[in-house]
């Protein structure tokens, strides 16, 4: 039985979260497609990891036998991050967007999980585990728009699930969220409307195969 990993990062409940919705709906046609499989889900608003502390980064970098019990306590909580994203099959990452970036929630969960030597560099435990970001972000910073050069989020996620962790990577990008509640962008309602059933759509339509491939 496949197991998906399910992060979430918005600070919002769902019902007022686009990141939120849209993994909503890949998680229950994942679930419908291939009910026998396991969803272990991380809600890092609600339940935050540790950020990274000297004791863990340090102990990430020596021998585990000489580690002082505050490094081996501090390594310990890391380990079971890291472990856990070993084990899945597949992931999905609410990754909204805040001031330009990720929430620092999330930082701290990739922080925890980018281990040199295991998950990142030659090791790359999870290289070729397909991991589904929801990108979702209030204005518009896709290629060709005047934003273009403060999108932070996909490109940095890019380098550290892609590059560093040599993941199997995808987006999908519900944009303009922030059109209904901000009087300004009015006029902006209907592209908002129309990204966010696309990714409803792009979102159901992955989950569905990717169930199917890995039940396969």
């Amino acid at each position: 039985m496949a197991t998906l990993l399910h992060i979430d990062s918005s600070v919002f409940p769902t019902d007022a979260s686009a990141s939120r919705t849209v993994t909503d709906a890949f998680r229950r046609t994942w679930q419908e497609q291939h009910p026998e499989g396991t969803v272990i889900h991380r809600d890092l608003a609600t339940n935050p990891v540790p950020h990274i502390s000297a004791h863990a980064h340090t102990a990430g970098f020596s021998d585990p036998a000489t580690h002082t019990p505050e490094q081996a306590a501090a390594f310990a909580e890391r380990v079971q991050l890291i472990e856990e994203l070993e084990r899945a099959d597949a992931v999905l990452i609410g990754a909204p967007m805040y001031n330009l970036t990720i929430p620092s929630t999330l930082k701290a969960w990739l922080d925890n999980v980018v281990l040199f030597g295991r998950t990142a560099g030659d090791a790359q435990s999870v290289k070729g585990t397909p991991v589904t970001v929801i990108a979702s972000r209030g204005g518009a910073y896709g290629p060709g728009t005047p934003r273009e050069g403060y999108e932070y989020v996909q490109n940095y996620l890019s380098a550290i699930l892609a590059d560093f962790l040599g993941t199997d990577l995808g987006f999908i990008v519900p944009e303009l969220t922030m059109a209904p509640v901000n009087p300004q962008m009015a006029d902006l309602v209907p592209l908002f409307e129309a990204s966010r059933e696309r990714a409803l759509e792009e979102a159901a339509t992955k989950a569905k195969q990717l169930a199917q491939r890995l039940a396969a």
